[in-house]
């Protein structure tokens, strides 16, 4: 993971997020994923502050790893993503747009999950502290 940098803060955040489909079904056959993929990337184009790690699917549910700052709760990220590739899916697939004749693609709710450094990585790193020289890229303390 990679520390990232805004005006008043340092941060490493990445988040697994899954979701399923409504009704679960089988909705997501690889042509559907790659233009889900497109669409999760437009919608980093509008927050280019995220950062998608990775993206993978079944066929009734998305896996995603993401890098978000810590000015974005998880559920504003999350019914962001789900809205517009909902809307994007619906607009591009006539067969989904009269699967869900409301529009939602996707079932309520949703996993969330910190990736964090594992413990021993976090003691070494608090015990290092007095030893390094301020402006020293401590980044690979974590890798």
């Amino acid at each position: 993971m990679r520390i990232r940098q805004l005006n008043h803060c340092m941060y490493q955040l990445q988040y697994h997020l899954v979701w399923g489909t409504k009704y679960r079904r089988k909705i997501l056959k690889h042509y559907v994923r790659m233009e889900l993929i497109g669409a999760l990337l437009r919608v980093q184009h509008k927050y280019p502050d995220w950062y998608i790690v990775q993206v993978n699917t079944g066929e009734d549910h998305v896996h995603l790893l993401l890098e978000i700052p810590p000015k974005y709760s998880i559920s504003e990220v999350v019914q962001k993503l789900k809205s517009q590739t909902s809307a994007d899916l619906t607009k591009k697939f006539k067969f989904i747009e009269e699967l869900y004749d409301d529009g939602n693609v996707w079932g309520v709710g949703y996993f969330a999950s910190s990736v964090g450094l594992n413990e021993e990585q976090i003691k070494n790193y608090i015990e290092k502290q007095n030893q390094l020289e301020l402006g020293k890229d401590i980044t690979a303390e974590f890798e």
